[in-house]
């Protein structure tokens, strides 16, 4: 057979831990209140107390009299410096440009044109040897060197030669006409160089060139 609890036991039951519960809230919302006017209080004197000070500060300080105004300390300043701007002339030197000289052009020397006075075949008078023919004959017979090989070979003749007088009477342009061997022709031609001036030939009453003709005589004796 069940037993069965009746719900008015149960309640019986809780109402005890409930009262206190409830004792313990209204408690602590007691002390809650009690404390926070406290400190609601004790701010509430702090302000006054702070504000009682400021105003005795402030009391004080207007019975004092404002102390006398520093002097700032006297500070010597240099006079100011006027800076003159110097201008700097431009002293860079500006490069020369480099001329290359072509080298020296190499002339060749000019050539003298001498133009050579006309050669008168045919003078007005005719150049002579200083002292005529026979002086002429006698300074060959005095001068003239008879080739050694000649003789060797008995070579005998008249070499014929052709020259010109000049207007100094120095003789030039000689050349053998007709010879005989190559020995006597160079002795003709030596004699012929060596022979002292002869007296120039005049065409219209001057001095000209003039074209001479003279055989030279070999023989042996």
């Amino acid at each position: 057979m069940e037993l069965k609890k009746s719900e008015s036991a149960n309640i019986e039951k809780l109402r005890m831990p409930l009262t206190l519960i409830g004792l313990l809230f209204v408690g602590s919302v007691v002390l809650a209140s009690f404390s926070y006017t406290s400190g609601v209080e004790r701010d509430k004197q702090a302000e006054n107390v702070q504000s009682d000070s400021d105003v005795e500060y402030m009391e004080e300080n207007t019975n004092e009299p404002p102390p006398p105004p520093e002097t700032p300390p006297q500070v010597d300043v240099p006079p100011p410096v006027s800076e003159e701007i110097v201008e700097e002339e431009n002293t860079e030197e500006i490069p020369a440009p480099v001329v290359q000289t072509p080298p020296p052009v190499v002339q060749a020397p000019v050539e003298q044109v001498v133009v050579e006075e006309e050669i008168i075949d045919f003078p007005d008078v005719e150049a002579t040897f200083p002292g005529g023919a026979a002086a002429m004959q006698k300074w060959i017979a005095d001068n003239v060197q008879y080739p050694q090989t000649s003789i060797e070979m008995n070579e005998q003749g008249r070499v014929y030669l052709s020259f010109v007088v000049e207007p100094d009477g120095s003789i030039s342009n000689i050349s053998v006409e007709r010879g005989v061997s190559s020995d006597l022709d160079r002795e003709a031609k030596r004699l012929l160089r060596k022979m002292p001036k002869w007296t120039p030939g005049e065409a219209k009453g001057k001095k000209a060139r003039t074209r001479c003709r003279l055989p030279i005589n070999f023989t042996l004796n």
